[in-house]
Formats: structure tokens, C-alpha cells, sequence
């Protein structure tokens, strides 16, 4: 269970990286092995909720957004006791702003006790948001109050998703929907229509062929990769791949001739491939991680 706690540390530094907890806020720094009193969190990110997106959305934030900190710490033990789960709190509580925002994903090795789930659910600080996770039992448990229910919408503790548009393939869906619409173009000039503006005809289906190729992409080509502490999933389009880890036993990084980076698992039976590159995930992370896994397997 030691091993499961730290992949699930591992992949939550990889989703904060990654920006999969922007919901929560934007974090802009991660520490691991943070030290917090006399307690010390595998991993605490630190952010905000000011908005880097376009002008209007920053202009936006800059006057109406609060400006206190936001942050997001992961708890791990073999046991979490009332005792320590009411101290981790109260040293969050010396040690940060008080306006700030304070999520606590804790997680433990044993299924929650009653007292844990009490404690949790009558959490009455409305700016701190407590999610408990048990392994064992795969139960988990939010607060009530409005960081509890954010925790609970967007916090997946035992399992890391990944994807990324892949240009290429978004690119290539373009052309398919533009060259089927210039054919009709050429069609109904072959028919005898000679109304056509042909430029703007021509301008008009690239708009509308960015646009109608993105569902496409999603069903085609669209790639998704998602991994817990047991197997993985690999979705591309409508195709699913699923495999479990203790059927591989090594793993290296395959590069393709066009350049693009996979992940190669090998088993008894032969190799699997996971694209990196289609999935926005860094070969050096994803190959620790991998390799850890394997070898805790």
C-alpha cells in the first residue's frame, strides 16, 4: 500500500503540472515533501484564482477576482486519525493567510473509520475543503461545503487522465471536411451554377470545415490515456485498449520515424505502445513513473 500512496502523490504532481486542477485554481508552484510544522505533505501546490487567459478574462480578474492564495496540499498515511487529521488542519491554519482557500486531499492505506468520516462531514470552516480516501475500500468522503463539492467534482484520486489536441491529426480532419466541400463547390459548378463567388465560397468552407472537423477529430482520432496504481486505459476515437501492469516487465522510449515519442511496454507475448506525443504527457515523467510502477510490480 506504501507503493500505491506514492504513485498516487506522483500522478497528482503530474496533473497539477499538467493543469488538470485549474478548476480549483491555477497553480503556479509545487513542493514535494513539504513541510508543514511537524508534518510533512508528499506534495503541496500553491495558486490563485486570477485568470491567465485572454485580455478581457485578465482585465476581469484583476478587478473582480479575490485576490487570496489558494492551496492544495496531499496527505498520505497508512491510517489517518481524527487526532492527526485535526492537527494537519490546524497547522494549515497557523501556517496560511486567514482568507485563503485550503483543499486537503488525505488519503490513506485502511478503510475510514467512522470517526474520520465524522470529523470530515462536520467540517464547519467553509475555507477548508477535506476529501478522504480509503484504498482498501475505494471509498471516499468530501466535506460539505462548496470546496468539498469542488473536490469531489474534479479531484480523482486513483486514477490520472490525459489527452491533448493533436494538431496533426486536427489538421488532418480539416483537410478531409475542406476537400469534401471544394468537390461539392466543383460539383455545382459542373451542374451549371455560375453565381458562385469562388474565393469566398472557398473562405466559407475553411470556417466551416475548422469547426465541423473538431467532432470528427474526437471521434477518429481523439487520444486518451488514463493509469492508476493496477492498469491502464488507451482510447483513440471509438478504439479502447485496456492492460494491467503486471503483465509487462520493462519499458523503454520509442521514437517513430516521424519523430513522435512513445512509451513501449514489453511483455512475455511481445510490445505495446503508448503515444506520449498525442497524449501531451513528458517522456522523462512518464517513463519514471512507468519504470516505478513495473518495478514495484
Amino acid at each position: 500500500m506504501a507503493q500505491e500512496l506514492g504513485f498516487i502523490a506522483d500522478m497528482m504532481e503530474e496533473r497539477l503540472v499538467k493543469g488538470d486542477l485549474r478548476w480549483l485554481a491555477n497553480f503556479t508552484e509545487i513542493y514535494r515533501d513539504y513541510a508543514l510544522g511537524d508534518i510533512t505533505v508528499p506534495v503541496y501546490a500553491v495558486g490563485s484564482l486570477t485568470e491567465k487567459g485572454f485580455f478581457l478574462s485578465r482585465i476581469f480578474s484583476a478587478f473582480v477576482t479575490p485576490k487570496y492564495k489558494i492551496h492544495f496540499l496531499i496527505h498520505t498515511s497508512h491510517e489517518i486519525t481524527v487526532k492527526s487529521l485535526r492537527r494537519l488542519i490546524l497547522s494549515c491554519k497557523r501556517k496560511f493567510g486567514t482568507d485563503d482557500w485550503i483543499f486537503i486531499a488525505s488519503v490513506q492505506s485502511r478503510p475510514l473509520g467512522k470517526a474520520v468520516r465524522d470529523v470530515v462531514l462536520k467540517l464547519a470552516d467553509e475555507k477548508v475543503g477535506l476529501a478522504a480516501y480509503s484504498l482498501t475500500s475505494r471509498s471516499e468522503i468530501t466535506t460539505e461545503n462548496v470546496l468539498g463539492r469542488s473536490l469531489k467534482k474534479h479531484l480523482k484520486l486513483s486514477e490520472a487522465r490525459f489527452e491533448a489536441i493533436h494538431v496533426p491529426d486536427y489538421l488532418k480532419s480539416v483537410a478531409i471536411v475542406f476537400s469534401l466541400g471544394t468537390l461539392f463547390l466543383i460539383a455545382l459548378l459542373f451542374f451549371g451554377v455560375r453565381t458562385l463567388n469562388i474565393p469566398l465560397s472557398l473562405l466559407i468552407m475553411l470556417a466551416f470545415s475548422i469547426v465541423v472537423a473538431y467532432p470528427i477529430y474526437k471521434r477518429r482520432y481523439h487520444t486518451v490515456f488514463s493509469l492508476n496504481s493496477k492498469g491502464f486505459k488507451l482510447s483513440k476515437g471509438a478504439d479502447h485498449v485496456q492492460g494491467k501492469w503486471s503483465d509487462y516487465r520493462d519499458v523503454s522510449v520509442y521514437i517513430t520515424p516521424q519523430h513522435e515519442t512513445y512509451i513501449r511496454l514489453y511483455s512475455k507475448k511481445g510490445s505495446f505502445d503508448i503515444p506520449l506525443s498525442r497524449v501531451g504527457l513528458s517522456r522523462k515523467e512518464a517513463y519514471s513513473a512507468i519504470k516505478q510502477i513495473l518495478r514495484r510490480e
